[in-house]
């Protein structure tokens, strides 16, 4: 396999498994539906960014096709990424555990956990942010690789939701154990080593400092 496409491959797949295990509103739900109406109810949630982000990831694609020639907007769009994703490893180190919700109350459904992602503004921050930034690079290293980095993202950031229902079906620990807390802090470590190569791309594309 070429290594640009095993590059793009473990990129995705870190930030896959990260939003997939962080805590939030579709997590909340997907938790919370297994809970009431058993794994499948819950694995059913998690497929919900796939129905949503089609639309997100087609604007980035036009984007960057559109920015190609503009390296200073797409250094300025790449150091956004950056910080977005320090964040998001800031948050995974900070993370103590899940608040696994009470299975009271009214049944969600799959229309509700696509109507919690599209309001979410995770994703259009993620994509515009960080996403259009990796395909960019990925285009331009091989016309795989692009690929390679969506497909591993979505098949990581669902495969990590349906694993946590599973959990979830048989015991509300595992959630708020030691092993889910030392995970989230090393994906936290490894997401902060991924926000200096973003940052140090987009400075390159800015013309800051040496390729």
């Amino acid at each position: 396999m070429h290594p640009d496409v095993v590059h793009y491959l473990s990129v995705g797949a870190l930030l896959g498994v990260s939003a997939g295990l962080a805590p939030g509103p579709l997590l909340a739900l997907v938790i919370s539906e297994t809970l009431r109406h058993g794994v499948r109810a819950g694995v059913r949630i998690a497929f919900a960014p796939v129905l949503t982000d089609l639309p997100i990831i087609l604007a980035v694609w036009f984007l960057v096709s559109r920015l190609a020639d503009f390296h200073l907007i797409l250094g300025l769009i790449s150091l956004l990424g950056a910080a977005f994703v320090f964040s998001m490893g800031y948050a995974g180190l900070r993370t103590s555990g899940i608040d696994v919700p009470s299975p009271e109350g009214p049944a969600k459904s799959l229309t509700k956990g696509v109507l919690a992602n599209l309001l979410s503004p995770h994703p259009y921050l993620f994509w515009f942010g960080v996403g259009a930034p990796i395909i960019s690079e990925a285009s331009a290293a091989s016309a795989a690789a692009p690929w390679a980095f969506v497909v591993t993202f979505y098949l990581l950031l669902v495969g990590s939701k349906v694993a946590l229902a599973i959990l979830a079906g048989r015991s509300r620990s595992y959630l708020s154990g030691r092993v889910y807390r030392n995970l989230m802090r090393l994906l936290g470590l490894l997401l902060m080593l991924l926000a200096g190569l973003l940052a140090r791309d987009g400075l390159e594309l800015m013309g800051l400092i040496g390729g």
